[in-house]
């Protein structure tokens, strides 16, 4: 008798322990988590700067029926110049691409020699330049010209402009929330882009003369280009 009681009590008290375990009242409540809209977004600000590099190709030719003598033309042209240029502190000179290839007729004969070379300016100081660029035009031609901003001043005016960028970025991010019906907004990522440069083709205020023993020298006008930085980034809007 007393084994057939142990036997119905022992069922009774596991069935009770199991009610206890699974009871949703001794169950840990879930907190509710807050939803959110996520939102691309992008801003930009933009200045305009002025060019302060300039930056002037000039070459010389030379033909003949010996490539050592259109070397040598070369040569001695391009020493001419750099010695010239070597003159004026504000300009940096420096050689360009210097190349002498063959020249053939219809029948495929070798026939003479054709050469090239090449002298490249760099200056801040526009009238010295105008001024050497002329005296070298008396035997060189002038292949191109372009104005630049600087690395110095091209940083500087990103880094003012990174401030503005972020601050146009929260602008809008807010212009959302607001039409969102957000109570607020939070900032999940943000990307900074300072790559934004824009040269304009370079001004001339009057046409270059051609080569002759007297030049006049140009007259150059900068012009300018268009820093802008970039800021992209996500938004969460509650």
């Amino acid at each position: 008798m007393k084994f057939c009681l142990l036997q119905r009590v022992l069922p009774a008290a596991a069935c009770c322990l199991s009610i206890l375990i699974g009871s949703p009242a001794l169950a840990q409540a879930q907190p509710a988590q807050e939803r959110y809209n996520t939102v691309e977004l992008q801003a930009e600000a933009q200045r305009e700067v002025a060019n302060d590099t300039l930056t002037a190709t000039l070459y010389a030719e030379a033909s003949d029926a010996s490539a050592a003598q259109v070397a040598t033309a070369l040569n001695r042209a391009l020493n001419e110049a750099l010695r010239l240029a070597g003159e004026v502190k504000a300009v940096r000179a420096r050689s360009g691409n210097n190349q002498t290839y063959p020249v053939y007729d219809r029948a495929q004969k070798l026939t003479g020699w054709r050469g090239r070379a090449e002298i490249r300016l760099e200056s801040r100081d526009f009238q010295a330049a105008a001024a050497l660029v002329g005296r070298l035009q008396s035997t060189l031609q002038l292949a191109s010209m372009q104005f630049s901003i600087s690395t110095e001043a091209r940083k500087a005016v990103e880094n003012e402009l990174v401030t503005e960028a972020i601050g146009a970025f929260r602008a809008r991010a807010d212009i959302v929330r607001q039409a969102l019906a957000g109570k607020s907004y939070r900032l999940k990522r943000l990307a900074i882009n300072t790559g934004g440069f824009v040269a304009p083709r370079p001004i001339m205020a009057r046409a270059l003369a051609s080569a002759s023993a007297e030049v006049v020298a140009p007259q150059f006008e900068g012009g300018m280009s268009q820093v802008t930085v970039t800021a992209s980034g996500t938004v969460e809007i509650e």
